[in-house]
């Protein structure tokens, strides 16, 4: 049953997990688009930006929404979706929360030993290779467009993330703004 695959599936995304929401969208979408198929790459893709607008951890509000949408495109009604997205949001927090509460006691006695300082440094630096991974994974054509059908649309879309990145990294830019004015931009080019 759904319900079932979504458990688990959001438990090993959870599990497996590290680097907080952001780096969890590359996990989420491998399995709900490419190995399970419940959703599109564009459905993905409008998850995403959906997600980054609501308020709360990324990570929680994709696992929402890819329950709900995962059961409501299986065929369920949409109030089993509600169903399924609380499964997937719980699912994606349970093992995780069990394990931090298992081994907190024991890195926060150890927080000086040379070898946890050690494997916590190159964690740090994988997480930045599976943030970037996920960013990657949504330069799609949904996304972005293909030089092909709309270069007009390609060109914007590269400028409009240049400029969103180097003024977030420059003059560390609100996010809420730099969301705000690049929905604004989108708006007037694309409408």
């Amino acid at each position: 049953m759904i319900f079932w695959q979504l458990f688990y599936t959001f438990c090993k995304i959870g599990i497996f997990n590290f680097g907080g929401g952001y780096a969890m969208i590359a996990l989420i979408q491998n399995e709900v688009v490419f190995h399970h198929g419940w959703m599109t790459a564009q459905e993905f893709t409008d998850m995403v930006a959906v997600s980054q607008l609501t308020p709360g951890p990324v990570g929680i509000n994709v696992a929402t929404y890819a329950g709900y949408t995962a059961v409501v495109n299986a065929g369920f009604a949409p109030w089993l979706g509600v169903v399924g997205a609380f499964v997937a949001s719980f699912a994606v927090v349970l093992l995780p929360f069990l394990v931090l509460l298992a081994v907190s006691e024991y890195l926060h006695r150890q927080k000086a030993n040379p070898m946890i300082i050690s494997i916590l440094s190159f964690l740090r630096l994988a997480i930045v290779g599976v943030i970037a991974a996920a960013a990657l994974q949504l330069v799609t054509p949904e996304s972005f467009g293909t030089l092909s059908q709309n270069p007009f649309q390609v060109v914007c879309s590269c400028v409009l993330f240049l400029c969103a990145f180097l003024v977030s990294y420059r003059y560390k830019t609100s996010p809420i703004l730099l969301i705000v004015v690049s929905g604004l931009l989108g708006f007037l080019l694309y409408f």
